[in-house]
């Protein structure tokens, strides 16, 4: 939002130059060398280049880090967690790596305890990928589908969530959410579901087996650089209490 109030300045102070109803001068330059007829007319060899697509005045956006769960954070959490339902969700969040509304997109079809695999539909692409999964994920996710196989349409396009209460139906983002919220209030916690996301990005970048492309596309990451940030050490590693 700064750098696009920035471009909208500096284009009002250019057409009032430009038409010789403002000041002679445009307070928010690309650079300075670009007044004359090229940039970097005058521009010593002996010196690097500046930055001209960046403004001058346009600030710099600090690189977040994302916040993962520490195993103590985890362990609370998913103690206090109250269905096998439940269980299966946040070991699949927590193993695969995805997007919360990603996986609540999995079909029954999708799930192949057989290869350890479930398919969810990509965000950005709506594509059909297959991700990697643990072994206790499939155990908790069997325990949900024999508790709720006489009270849940069958058939491999049916969705694998359901609601748990009366009338029975899909489960939502907007109901995962809820569900995570209140076991967070339980447990005293502040855990999110993408955190989940997050603390599965950590263990598997620091994984030395595991090329950091690989990474990315399990996450379904546009850029590598995106993936890159999951290298930045985190506090609670580079600081231990002995």
């Amino acid at each position: 939002m700064r750098a696009h109030s920035e471009t909208v300045l500096r284009r009002f102070y250019d057409l009032h130059r430009d038409t010789g109803s403002g000041p002679i001068v445009n307070p928010f330059p690309l650079d300075w060398s670009r007044r004359g007829n090229r940039a970097n007319a005058h521009h010593n060899p002996m010196e690097p280049f500046r930055n001209e697509r960046t403004g001058l005045y346009r600030p710099r956006v600090p690189t977040r880090i994302p916040r993962s769960i520490s195993d103590k954070e985890f362990d609370e959490v998913f103690a206090r967690l109250p269905s096998h339902r439940d269980r299966a969700l946040v070991a699949f969040y927590v193993s695969t790596g995805a997007r919360a509304s990603e996986l609540l997109s999995t079909a029954q079809g999708g799930a192949d305890p057989g290869r350890q695999l479930i398919s969810v539909v990509r965000k950005g692409t709506r594509l059909v990928q297959e991700l990697p999964t643990s072994t206790d994920a499939f155990v908790w996710l069997r325990l949900y589908q024999v508790e709720m196989q006489e009270l849940i349409p069958k058939g491999r396009r049916q969705p694998l969530w359901w609601t748990l209460r009366q009338p029975l139906r899909p489960l939502t983002y907007h109901a995962a959410h809820r569900m995570f919220e209140r076991v967070n209030e339980r447990a005293g916690t502040s855990a999110t579901l993408h955190a989940l996301r997050h603390t599965a990005a950590y263990q598997m970048a620091e994984d030395p087996m595991l090329p950091l492309t690989d990474v990315q596309f399990v996450l379904g990451h546009a850029q590598l650089m995106t993936t890159q940030i999951y290298l930045t050490p985190r506090q609670e590693d580079v600081i231990r209490p002995r």
